[in-house]
């Protein structure tokens, strides 16, 4: 386990970040597709979340869809200089909000152009191969054809970096035998801890590991082991699981979303709990037990 501060960073693409990012995804509407119902508010986050420090901002054209690049333009753009953001291919949204795999290199392409155009962009620092397979679980298969599309894209000068999304260990090695991949974004949490070995393996190689749904997702965490470290504590049953992810390994860089900036405050103290080795052996329990 990792020792953290509130300004704790580590290196993503030659850029150094904050532990503590943003993810966008919350930005839309409900389940994630049409206009969020506080456009005034969806702004006000991203502008608080960069004056707090965020320098880390997830984000893909496939939220909304086209909704959240568009609401981060409006929002931030000219962007900082020591911004980076980082979004995601490899889907698209059908008209009842059902995600549709888009992986073929012409989908690729496309959805590169998108966000450049939605995020106001001349290249896009990095972008993660969102890999559908069991749409929040990784499953294995050659992704060989697509990263070759994007290395052709990242030749070209559109993209500088690419990254995975929803990858396996034998995904990311395959990646890495064609183009250098920077970052890796999986579902992990305190509870599915299926990427364990993933996340070591990355930290070994300096390549930071992602999770999306560091919360739970759409079903959020729920443990009583959770709640009563909170209570100690005195903070919320989340800002603990997000602490523990900052402790779990250096390499983790955190996108927690939200549309509310009573929300991004609690989000950003989590880098101010520090965990004892007694508290993490308990939160450590949790996961073994699940």
């Amino acid at each position: 386990m990792s020792k953290v501060t509130p300004e704790a960073t580590y290196s993503l693409a030659a850029h150094t970040v904050r532990r503590m990012g943003y993810g966008a995804m919350q930005l839309a509407g409900p389940g994630v597709f049409g206009p969020p119902k506080d456009r005034n508010e969806a702004i006000a986050v991203l502008r608080e979340a960069v004056a707090s420090g965020v320098n880390h901002i997830d984000t893909s054209d496939f939220y909304g869809p086209h909704v959240t690049n568009q609401i981060i333009r409006e929002a931030l753009h000219p962007y900082p200089d020591n911004l980076v953001i980082v979004t995601k291919l490899g889907a698209v949204r059908g008209e009842d909000a059902s995600w549709l795999p888009s992986m073929e290199p012409q989908d690729l392409e496309r959805g590169v152009h998108d966000n450049l155009r939605n995020l106001g962009l001349d290249a896009i620092e990095v972008v993660n191969l969102r890999i559908m397979g069991k749409v929040h679980a990784p499953s294995e298969g050659t992704i060989a054809r697509q990263v070759e599309a994007l290395a052709e894209l990242q030749r070209k000068g559109l993209v500088r970096h690419i990254g995975l999304s929803n990858a396996t260990s034998t995904q990311v090695a395959e990646a890495q035998g064609i183009v250098d991949i920077v970052c890796v974004q999986n579902q992990y949490n305190l509870v599915q801890r299926e990427d364990d070995a993933l996340v070591d393996e990355l930290a070994a190689k300096g390549i930071p590991y992602v999770p999306f749904f560091p919360l739970g997702g759409f079903t959020p965490l729920q443990s009583s082991v959770l709640s009563g470290v909170a209570e100690r504590l005195g903070a919320t049953p989340m800002q603990v699981a997000l602490a523990w992810l900052l402790h779990r390994s250096p390499n983790i860089l955190l996108i927690p979303g939200t549309s509310s900036r009573g929300h991004l405050r609690e989000n950003m103290q989590a880098a101010q709990l520090n965990l004892s080795d007694t508290v993490l052996a308990e939160l450590e329990a949790i996961g073994r037990a699940a």
